[in-house]
């Protein structure tokens, strides 16, 4: 990733209050800047993960999230919602629905992460060099997973935060 990459600096309620780049944010400056997450499912209930290549800055070579990625500055959450998607799996098509927002803070930075989900059963192309392997994961494999260092720790933090909202036994129940 390019250092003059910059990112909006926001309040909890996602309001730019400022801008500063990648490098800064990501320096251990905590300094809140808002990201996207959109988790992938399948009409039979199973989420879609990537495994991050090991290339990138964090957490690299862990699964994590179907799609996430930073909104740069002056760009909104759907304008980036759209072009993460596209950048990352090859996907133009898609319905998503908003999850929450909420704000998680790494050893590294600080994020406001506006979670979405969709249901998708198209071609999924993964960008190898964002994203070493991805697939569809029934949530038991994900639970027998969990804290063993399978998963990055924001993935974790916001797949409890999916459950106890009651999405996946939405989706999981609705197949049954």
């Amino acid at each position: 990733m390019m250092s003059d990459e910059y990112f909006p600096i926001v309040d909890e309620s996602g309001l730019v209050i400022g801008m500063e780049t990648r490098k800064y944010c990501h320096g251990g400056s905590f300094l809140l800047h808002p990201v996207v997450h959109l988790h992938i499912f399948d009409s039979k209930g199973r989420l879609y993960l990537q495994k991050r290549a090991q290339t990138k800055d964090i957490q690299p070579g862990k699964w994590d999230t179907s799609v996430g990625g930073h909104i740069d500055y002056g760009e909104t959450v759907n304008e980036a919602l759209i072009r993460e998607v596209r950048e990352e799996l090859s996907i133009v098509d898609f319905d998503a629905q908003k999850i929450f927002s909420y704000t998680f803070r790494s050893t590294r930075e600080y994020e406001l992460v506006n979670s979405f989900y969709t249901i998708y059963e198209g071609l999924i192309k993964p960008d190898s060099t964002e994203i070493c392997e991805g697939r569809f994961w029934t949530i038991e494999e994900i639970e027998s997973k969990l804290g063993m260092s399978v998963f990055t720790p924001n993935f974790e933090f916001e797949f409890a935060k999916i459950k106890s909202n009651g999405l996946i036994n939405l989706l999981t129940n609705k197949n049954d």
